[in-house]
């Protein structure tokens, strides 16, 4: 199963309504963790310690940090970059199925951007 950190930034409406759905769903916001306000390498350490792949909508910078991780062949378990504009429906339904069809070690090392299609 997808163990996840949701990033300060993420839409909580897509938080909800992913928990909503799967609510055994190991997913954890940054401000649940005491990571609210950390800069974006403090954010990648702390989800490579515990594992977990990120979840942003943070297209910018955060994709950077996790590129310069993999290229310094430092942990980085993987993240999912999800696009602000895309229907939230479609995303939860992405989410859902990776979260049943797929582990956090799959996604080792990747930057995904949601939705899929």
């Amino acid at each position: 199963m997808l163990r996840l950190l949701a990033d300060e930034n993420l839409n909580h409406d897509l938080v909800r309504g992913v928990l909503r759905r799967h609510p055994a769903l190991d997913l954890v916001r940054v401000q649940d963790v005491g990571l609210l306000e950390f800069d974006d390498p403090a954010i990648l350490e702390w989800a490579a310690r515990e594992c977990r792949l990120v979840l942003t909508h943070d297209a910018n910078t955060m994709p950077a940090f996790a590129f310069e991780r993999i290229r310094r062949e430092q942990a980085m378990p993987g993240m999912f970059v999800v696009n602000q504009r895309a229907a939230l429906a479609t995303v939860i339904d992405d989410l859902l199925i990776l979260a049943e069809f797929s582990g956090t070690e799959e996604w080792n090392a990747r930057v995904i951007f949601l939705p899929l299609q």
